[in-house]
């Protein structure tokens, strides 16, 4: 296997710590996305395109210990306003917009999560066939039961994720180097 290509695009109102680990084809913040908001990446994160590359939209939130992996040779989409909290292992090959992925919780490759969708504090989400999870799903609890949520509070949710977003785009900067998309 030829060695993998480091390439970064990172948008300019993007803001990725210089101790996150980067590896293959990757775009940051995508200037296609509506949003204007910056995609932030927290120091100790690790996203690796090993066989595609990797498209994270705008306002994402990616904790210290994510780890996002694209294994298939079609590219990975990632939709807007997602949060990927402490320690949560993501191989999906499509993610929607506003789609919370909590602390140790892991999604294997087979999977495609649309929109509005809540993976629960260490959650295994391992279907042993291509899914696509409806939006509005809620996986929870040990057994990773599934559950439809109504939708009810989604707007102050969006709105305490954008105060949490403004907090880090503050904060981070004063105390951590940044990078910029030139591959460095």
């Amino acid at each position: 296997m030829p060695p993998i290509r480091d390439k970064f695009t990172i948008h300019s109102k993007a803001v990725v710590c210089q101790d996150v680990e980067l590896k293959g084809d990757i775009t940051i913040g995508a200037a296609d996305s509506g949003s204007s908001e910056g995609t932030i990446v927290h120091p100790k994160a690790t996203i690796f395109a090993i066989a595609g590359p990797i498209v994270i939209g705008a306002g994402c939130i990616i904790e210290e210990g994510a780890i996002i992996v694209n294994r298939r040779k079609e590219v990975m989409r990632i939709g807007d306003d997602n949060l990927f909290e402490i320690g949560c292992r993501v191989e999906s090959p499509s993610i929607g917009n506003f789609n919370t992925i909590s602390a140790r919780a892991r999604i294997h490759h087979t999977v495609r999560i649309s929109s509005y969708c809540v993976i629960g504090a260490a959650c295994l989400v391992v279907p042993a066939e291509d899914e696509i999870l409806d939006e509005y799903t809620v996986i929870y609890g040990p057994a990773a039961e599934r559950r439809t949520w109504s939708g009810r509070g989604k707007v102050q949710e969006a709105d305490l994720r954008r105060k949490h977003a403004d907090y880090l785009k503050e904060m981070l900067p004063k105390f951590n180097r940044l990078r910029r998309g030139d591959g460095t």
